[in-house]
């Protein structure tokens, strides 16, 4: 999947962490050597935060180098902007174009048929994706930071509906282009999620969205995975407040640790609240994994910037992504 694909999308529900996870993977795919551009739709300069750059114009510009002397570069598709390419492109209206900017015509455009917005930021993508000279891709990869679960089929899939609209000419194969790109093996759509009740049923309701839009599930991306500090065991016990006192306290005596009462009390409440929340992400694993997809884990850092991690912490987390097997 990782090497067939050429556009990955990464979506999740609000608050896993798809900025980081997506940056991530725009750097662990250009690593060795590799280019990659890392786009975002939303308007948040979620990217340019990420990196600790200024607010991102519309046009690729290099943000990082990934192990090995790649490159990732970054794009902010604007809408707007966007369609004034458009109009260049296919209708040689440049200039023209500026000037319905300023009276409004855009906006009202965009208003009139809400799914323009759409199929001109996926063109933009696709356009990047199939950009070619000489035979040869100018990127590798091309990694989307997608919107949010609740609305991302529907970004995806709407330029099949304009391709319906517009029966004839530019815009019906500007919309067909695209439809065949996210249709096609070359895309794969990846999911992030915590291993929460919540986001993991809105990341397999969105799998089997994806499924009957005919788009592609890719990889579910588990985002601040947390070790186990119990024996696998144990975990089932603990979680049902079946720990022994008595034998936490003679292991801590033999280490050397005398606490008093009300410390040894705590430890086991610790004991038991760890073990429930290792129990309930175990059942999510399990949840997650009977969807039948490749399923990938991230750990929870620690350092704060950005998304949640510095920009160190993308860095570690595309070596994550590595060692499970992305390139």
């Amino acid at each position: 999947m990782w090497s067939r694909a050429r556009l990955h999308v990464v979506t999740g529900k609000g608050g896993t962490g798809k900025t980081t996870v997506a940056a991530a993977l725009a750097v662990a795919l250009a690593a060795g050597g590799g280019r990659t551009l890392l786009v975002e739709v939303e308007g948040r300069q979620g990217i340019a935060h990420l990196f600790d750059i200024p607010p991102l114009p519309y046009e690729e510009r290099r943000i990082a180098v990934a192990p090995g002397g790649g490159e990732v570069r970054a794009l902010a598709v604007d809408a707007e902007e966007a369609l004034l390419e458009y109009f260049a492109m296919f209708y040689n209206l440049g200039f023209a174009a500026r000037t319905l900017r300023r009276m409004g015509a855009i906006e009202f455009a965009t208003t009139l048929a809400p799914g323009l917005r759409d199929v001109l930021l996926t063109g933009k993508v696709k356009e990047a994706t199939t950009r070619a000279a000489g035979g040869v891709h100018t990127y590798d990869a091309v990694v989307l930071d997608a919107p949010p679960t609740g609305r991302v089929v529907k970004f995806l899939d709407v330029t099949r509906a304009m391709a319906d609209l517009a029966k004839v000419g530019p815009i019906h194969s500007q919309s067909k282009g695209v439809v065949r790109l996210l249709h096609s093996a070359d895309t794969a759509v990846h999911v992030v999620t915590l291993l929460e009740d919540l986001p993991v049923a809105e990341t397999l309701e969105t799998v089997a969205e994806l499924d009957l839009a005919d788009l592609r599930p890719g990889a579910v991306l588990i985002n601040r995975a947390r070790p186990s500090r119990l024996p696998a065991r144990s975990v089932t016990a603990a979680a049902n407040g079946r720990v022994e006192a008595d034998r936490v306290r003679a292991g801590l005596l033999a280490a050397g640790l005398d606490l008093d009462s009300a410390v040894l009390e705590g430890l086991v409440a610790e004991t038991v609240e760890h073990a429930v929340r290792v129990d309930a992400e175990r059942q999510a694993r399990t949840r997650l994994a009977d969807a039948g997809l490749p399923l990938v884990e991230l750990p929870e850092l620690t350092e704060v910037g950005g998304d949640g991690v510095g920009l160190g912490g993308v860095y570690e987390l595309a070596e994550a992504l590595r060692e499970q097997g992305v390139r």
